[in-house]
């Protein structure tokens, strides 16, 4: 969320760490609220996967923020790299980093969790709900626009200059706490490609492959749109009057 011009190996494994975190805690919390509240969409465990997913962004932003960004998601590196934040080298290395990191976090929940865990598929996501019809074009939507809003906290706060820096950590974690809150129910709420990837490269399950397009369609879409607009209306601007 930064801008980091030069190819930086450093950079890579923050953004597996961060990656990592992302994708160990909030999994995590699937697994756990389904195993305390029911395989089912209960309350408690919605606002349970809200809080992780979350928290693990805002605490990995605050300690990462500074060295890669912490863009912990192909579909917010993938805009950096459009609108020239960070170099095309770069951002491929933070992609890979965050498609590694995301794999050994889900190869990590598997040995830890068998049995309970598969139950969810370690938190895997299955495409689009019920509440949505199963339509695969109303899933695409929904994640379509939840990037949009996730990319634009994100570029309004840690990118634009005029931005309060000590608060951007807190506001993006805050934006995804809210976007897995009204997103769970409808298509888990991914908004991010590597996320979604790695939990389903262990489930073994062929229905999850099948949806895996929508979630690397519509975050990286959403994302695009979102960094676009805000860079070119918004912290283009800023740059020059700084």
């Amino acid at each position: 969320m930064g801008f980091c011009l030069m190819v930086n190996p450093r950079n890579w494994l923050a953004e597996a760490i961060s990656t990592f975190a992302l994708v160990f805690f909030g999994p995590l919390a699937v697994i756990l609220a389904a195993s305390v509240f029911g395989d089912g969409l209960t309350i408690e465990g919605i606002i349970m996967i809200s809080l992780a997913h979350g928290a693990a962004i805002a605490f990995m932003v605050y300690a990462f923020g500074h060295i890669s960004g912490a863009h912990i998601n192909p579909a917010v590196t993938i805009p950096m790299m459009i609108t020239r934040k960070i170099g095309i080298a770069d951002g491929i290395g933070y992609i890979v980093f965050q498609i590694i990191g995301a794999i050994v976090a889900t190869g990590t929940l598997v040995a830890l969790f068998p049995e309970i865990g598969k139950s969810v598929f370690w938190g895997a996501h299955g495409g689009p709900s019920e509440l949505l019809g199963g339509s695969m074009m109303s899933g695409l939507v929904v994640e379509i626009v939840l990037t949009f809003f996730l990319v634009t906290v994100i570029f309004m706060t840690a990118v634009h200059k005029k931005a309060p820096k000590s608060v951007y950590g807190a506001v993006i974690g805050g934006m995804v706490f809210l976007l897995h809150l009204v997103g769970v129910p409808l298509t888990g709420a991914s908004m991010n490609p590597a996320r979604s990837l790695s939990p389903t490269l262990f489930s073994g399950d062929a229905g999850l492959w099948e949806v895996q397009w929508l979630y690397w369609v519509g975050p990286i879409v959403g994302g695009i749109i979102a960094g676009v607009i805000m860079n070119y209306i918004y912290v283009n601007k800023a740059e020059k009057e700084a």
